[in-house]
């Protein structure tokens, strides 16, 4: 079984063809550059540049696959949440090949996406817990099946990803903020600054990260004579340890709030045996090895995609569209691109698609 996938929902443009073999043919990204000297997406420039590159990649994708489209079993596009102008040119897309190929189309949810990827690199078995921590995304869940989700937890706020984000913004290090922080953090001291960790005594698995930005930039703030953040001049080994002080804290409450789900991932669902962090987060190397003591700690295997999968990539919906054809799902023409889908919602199933029930 051949699968191809398209992504498009932010300002990665990528596409992937996999088997259900765990192999992956080929695969093209093109990461966006416009949007470095705004600090952040531009959805509309965003959208124009999916659509200015999305046929390229397309090719390039099957050309380093050794492929035909007409070998492909379906198309599968990331189809939401994320910035609808490139939802839309991804779904289109793989719209548009399905039915002139006439092959089955397939809607993926991005969340699932990420939520799935680790299990193409891993020997992961249902159900697991997964800390999904991205720039837009910040949930806790435990994923039972296919298409089938428990969430436990979420940001109220900010998502991890975007206060990395806002923080790096802040201290002049460029877009994206996580890279660069993770790099100053490594020579920072990490006791230098006292951060606040909100909602940690909450008694849920809710995240925050808005007041945790809040307080450095309140640190910030004191190295400008006026109190204005973009006039502040920081000494570099100064950046080095804000960075390791908010990267430590930023760790400290995912890995508290992952306690408490832990504790009735075991007691609820005995069987698991995984604890999996994805999305653009989980490619910080710190936070990798917290997640892998505190899995240690509590008798659970630890994964990961690799790497350079975390971001948003092709190779997800590629793999998340293959594990939901395989069971069946497939998806009508005239689906509807969201900008807005959370996770654990029921997917749509196109009527008389077949297949067993996630």
């Amino acid at each position: 079984m051949i699968v191809l996938g398209i992504e498009s929902s932010c300002d990665d443009t990528g596409a992937a063809v996999v088997t259900d073999a765990k192999e992956i043919l080929g695969e093209a990204l093109q990461s966006q550059e416009e949007h470095k000297i705004y600090g952040g997406v531009v959805p509309e420039i965003a959208a124009r540049a999916h659509l200015e590159h999305i046929d390229e990649i397309v090719s390039i994708c099957l050309q380093r696959a050794h492929i035909e489209l007409p070998e492909v079993d379906a198309i599968a596009a990331s189809c939401g949440p994320g910035l609808i102008g490139g939802v839309v040119v991804g779904a289109m897309t793989a719209k548009a090949l399905a039915l002139a190929l006439n092959k089955p189309f397939v809607a993926v949810n991005h969340l699932e996406g990420h939520a799935l990827c680790a299990r193409i690199a891993h020997d992961i078995q249902f159900p697991y817990l997964l800390l999904l921590v991205s720039g837009g995304h910040c949930q806790i869940l435990v994923v039972k099946n296919v298409g089938e989700y428990e969430r436990l937890g979420t940001t109220i706020d900010d998502a991890a990803g975007e206060a990395f984000d806002k923080v790096a913004k802040m201290l002049g290090l460029g877009y994206p903020g996580g890279p660069m922080i993770e790099k100053m953090a490594a020579v920072g001291d990490d006791s230098r600054f006292t951060l606040p960790r909100p909602l940690a005594n909450s008694g849920d698995c809710n995240l925050s990260f808005s007041g945790l930005k809040t307080a450095v930039r309140k640190i910030i703030e004191s190295y400008a004579e006026d109190g204005v953040v973009e006039h502040a001049i920081l000494p570099k080994q100064d950046v080095s340890d804000i960075c390791s002080c908010f990267q430590m804290t930023a760790t400290d409450c995912l890995v508290g709030k992952l306690k408490s789900a832990i504790e009735y991932f075991k007691k609820k669902y005995p069987e698991g045996e995984h604890l999996v962090v994805s999305g653009g987060v989980a490619s910080n190397t710190y936070l990798r090895g917290a997640l892998k003591n505190l899995a240690l700690q509590n008798g659970l295997e630890f994964a990961a995609p690799p790497i350079r999968f975390c971001t948003d990539n092709g190779v997800m919906v590629a793999w998340a569209g293959l594990e939901r054809f395989r069971l069946g799902y497939t998806s009508e023409l005239d689906f509807k691109p969201r900008p807005r889908w959370p996770l654990d919602e029921a997917a749509p199933k196109a009527p008389g698609a077949g297949g067993v029930k996630a």
